[in-house]
């Protein structure tokens, strides 16, 4: 997936102190270690307002909310806000096959990195804490919307607790391993950043942003609600 130089993210938020895009799939938030030519987030976004620090990141193919701090003390803010785990992070996912629960708070301990393919794994031994709350939003043939809001922030913590419950995100293709073949499939992962919620780091007022979902997502959405297992057998 490529992403033009000149592509900028939507604005949900912007004042003196911050700024929340709607990140779209295929941006980096950071540098590529790799290629530092390549377009992310700050030299996007930096041409218009200026310098930024960035506060936290979505994976590459992940959409939705981000928040940027616009100057040092608002970021040294939000760090300690994302350190004290005072911001509520809730993503939705297009996530197969159907699971047999409606809710489900998942408390499974994650390693990172733990395999040469750099997965994230369920380990009692060596993982760090890590919560995730699941809940079904619309469930059908094929497989469900879901809402996840985590607490914690452990790299991949989505895709390993629904992996360790034979779950897997649409279009994903690190943690599918053993799993049936998604009848429906999808360009990149269908994971969105939906909604996140904090107080101001200057006004203290509480913020709800809403990121609304990308093209893509919606597509991949429709799909999944017309899909019927037979149909796509044929």
């Amino acid at each position: 997936m490529n992403i033009s130089h000149t592509t900028a993210p939507d604005i949900l938020y912007s004042d003196q102190d911050l700024l929340i895009v709607n990140k779209p799939p295929g941006l980096l938030s950071i540098p590529d270690g790799y290629q530092a030519d390549l377009p992310h987030l700050q030299s996007v976004l930096e041409p218009r307002f200026g310098k930024l620090w960035m506060v936290h990141r979505l994976d590459k193919e992940t959409s939705g909310a981000i928040v940027l701090a616009r100057n040092e003390e608002a970021h040294r803010k939000l760090n300690a806000h994302f350190k004290d785990r005072q911001i509520e992070k809730i993503y939705h996912a297009l996530v197969t096959p159907v699971p047999d629960w409606q809710e489900l708070d998942i408390h499974l301990p994650l390693a990172a990195d733990a395999d040469r393919k750099h997965r994230t794994r369920v380990s009692e031994a060596s993982g760090k804490e890590a919560h995730s709350l699941c809940k079904t939003l619309k469930r059908f043939d094929l497989g469900v919307l879901m809402e996840i809001q985590i607490y914690t922030g452990i790299t991949h913590q989505i895709r390993a607790h629904l992996r360790a419950y034979d779950l897997m995100i649409l279009g994903e293709r690190l943690y599918h391993a053993g799993l049936p073949e998604p009848m429906v499939t999808a360009p990149r992962m269908m994971l969105h950043a939906r909604n996140i919620r904090f107080y101001h780091p200057t006004t203290e007022e509480k913020l709800d942003i809403t990121a609304p979902y990308p093209d893509d997502f919606r597509t991949a959405y429709t799909m999944l609600r017309t899909t019927r297992f037979l149909d796509a057998m044929i």
